[in-house]
Order: structure tokens, then sequence, then C-alpha cells
């Protein structure tokens, strides 16, 4: 794999060629900074670990180098943090038996840029996944909705028979259960093993630094089961809410706001009819 990127990490934890691990892949997260693929991603890791031929490949555009610290953190530079970060992703990605870990190494401030867009283009063009995780371009998070954007520019840059039949956008700084059905699915946790917690554990900057993670994310994807149906008896224990992008990138050059305006018109209609 060559991407023109300002500070890749490369990281296949069984130790097999990069593009080899690549091509392998089977299911793809594009997460905005290390941590948040094992939020948006889960169903897509848990499906590989419980599959003999799947594989999950992560990519993580920024090097989180100004997140909040606190504790043992409360002194690293920017630097030391964006260091300290790089390696729990890394963690995470052999305790999670990803088949290729890839961080961009870009500031936030670069996730809108043509050189982000140009390498998620590349990374796409050399996984070819079926299954796709990204950030819900809805999402609180101003980084979070730039990564999605770059990651629908860099999708829409393919034929449309080459792009993932399944494209999710997840929740993570604001909860999906405003969106209307069929554009809100349910993707379920089926975790039986814990891994989620022991996933973001490994993020230890975040976790101990002062955002329990580990706790809020898994208890949101609990009451997600309990609360996302009204008239239904629970499916299952625990699952995230996501945006389905398929039918966006079903057009030959997806109009992202166009498709934000029917969501959220669809949430006023249900609301005031």
């Amino acid at each position: 794999m060559l991407l023109d990127c300002p500070a890749l990490d490369c990281f296949v934890p069984d130790g097999i060629d990069p593009a080899a691990a690549a091509r392998r892949t089977t299911q793809l997260g594009i997460g905005a900074h290390p941590d948040d693929l094992e939020i948006i991603a889960i169903t897509g890791i848990l499906n590989c670990v419980a599959s003999s031929d799947g594989w999950f490949t992560g990519v993580v555009t920024c090097d989180g180098a100004g997140s909040p610290r606190s504790g043992d953190y409360a002194g690293l530079t920017d630097q030391e943090m964006a260091d300290t970060r790089r390696e729990e992703q890394r963690r995470a990605a052999a305790l999670g038996r990803y088949s290729l870990q890839l961080q961009l190494g870009f500031a936030s401030r670069e996730s809108r840029s043509p050189a982000l867009v140009d390498c998620l283009e590349q990374v796409l063009r050399d996984c070819r996944p079926e299954a796709l995780y990204l950030h819900n371009p809805a999402d609180a998070h101003a980084t979070h909705r730039a990564v999605a954007r770059s990651s629908l520019d860099a999708l829409s840059r393919l034929p449309v028979s080459e792009r993932p039949a399944q494209v999710w956008g997840v929740e993570v700084w604001r909860s999906l259960d405003w969106l209307c059905p069929p554009h809100r699915v349910t993707l379920p946790v089926d975790d039986p093993d814990a891994l989620q917690a022991r996933l973001l554990r490994c993020h230890d900057s975040q976790v101990s630094g002062g955002k329990r993670y580990d706790q809020a994310i898994i208890a949101r994807q609990q009451a997600n089961a309990t609360l996302v149906e009204s008239h239904e008896v629970d499916s299952g224990g625990a699952c995230v809410l996501a945006m389905d992008l398929a039918p966006l990138l079903s057009e030959p050059q997806p109009d992202l706001d166009a498709y934000l305006q029917r969501q959220l018109a669809h949430f006023r209609d249900s609301i005031l009819d």
C-alpha cells in the first residue's frame, strides 16, 4: 500500500504483508481518532472475530493530539499524547485481531483536506470491503462530521459497482434515536466475551484520563436494545444505532446535504403529524 500521509503508521497484528492484509479485508472502519473504531465499528469487529474468513481493517485519520487529559496524562505534550494514543490503538488492533490497522496521522484541522480524501480513496480501492462503518454525518463532533464527509467524498470517486454494499454511519456524539426507519438501522452487538470493554480499556489515556467510554458506550448500547422500539419486546442484549448510507451511495454523485435534509424532514413530520 502506497499512501501519501504525513505520519502513516501501518500495523499488521499477524505480521503478513500489508498489501495482503488489505486484500483479505471484508469489513472496514474509518474513524476520526484512536478509540473511535472500537465504538463505531464494534459490530464489524465482533463479526470478524467470530468468523473463520472475516477480517476487519481499521483506519484512524487523525492523531488525537488535542484530546483532553488528566491524571497520569495531564502533563503530556500534544506530541506525547499523539504517540501514546497511537500505541493504544495498536494494542486494540492486536487484541481485536484486526487484519490491518492504519493510522494516517492527520491533524484534526485537516479532516476536510484533499490529501485525506486521496488517502481514503486509496484505502478503499485496496481493501474493497463488503461493509463499511463510518461516523454518521449528523454527529455532534465537528471532526467526526468532517471525517464522515471526507470518507463519502472518497467513496464517490469509486464507480457505483465498486462501492461497499453496506455503509453505516454510526452514533457517537449524539444518539441516532431521532432518525426514522428505514434509514435508522440497529446493528447487533453480540459480545459474549466482553471484548468491546477490553478494547476500549486499551485506550487508557482516555478512559482513566477522565472519559469512561468503557462504561458509557456499553450502557448506551444496552439502552438502545430496550428503548429503540416502544411496541416490541427487546430483540437482544445490546445494539448500536446507525444511519443507512447505502441509498445515498447508490447515486453516481451523492448529495449528502440533500440526504440529510430528507432525514430531518421525516423527523419533523413524525413529530408534527
